[in-house]
């Protein structure tokens, strides 16, 4: 087995989005379900955005407030992926090199690396865990 050594050998190329005009309705439990924290906004093929867990957790009403499941459903329903996607991404091509796009997550404390094309097309994701399942694999074959 080969190491990999660039991003193309690591990266997700089947990538769930969203388009910034799709309603909030659903996306929470749905990352819950498919069990992803990060969601790439496309228009055509070209990435605009990224929506995160976080980024949820900003516009969800307090769990300590009274009637907060409700508030929540409120607040979600009056607002759009556009409101609450991160618009500022740090992205990588898919020729990087692993430790580069290491470096990356670890200085700027991010969860996933989306993968594009010279035209800002959107190509995969990579995110933290994949590294550590390529750390554990590493690990294991000692």
């Amino acid at each position: 087995m080969s190491l990999p050594r660039i991003i193309r050998d690591l990266m997700t190329r089947e990538v769930v989005t969203l388009h910034p005009a799709d309603d909030l309705t659903g996306v929470e439990e749905g990352m819950r379900r498919l069990r992803f924290r990060h969601l790439p906004v496309v228009e055509g093929d070209k990435l605009v955005g990224l929506v995160t867990q976080r980024d949820l957790l900003r516009i969800a009403a307090s769990s300590l407030e009274p009637g907060a499941p409700e508030k929540t459903r409120a607040l979600v329903a009056r607002h759009l992926v556009r409101d609450v996607m991160q618009q500022e991404l740090v992205t990588v091509r898919e020729d990087t090199p692993l430790a580069e796009a290491g470096e990356l997550l670890w200085d700027h404390k991010l969860g996933c690396l989306p993968v594009v094309r010279a035209d800002g097309g959107l190509v995969g994701i990579v995110t933290e865990a994949d590294f550590v399942r390529l750390a554990l694999d590493l690990l294991a074959a000692r």
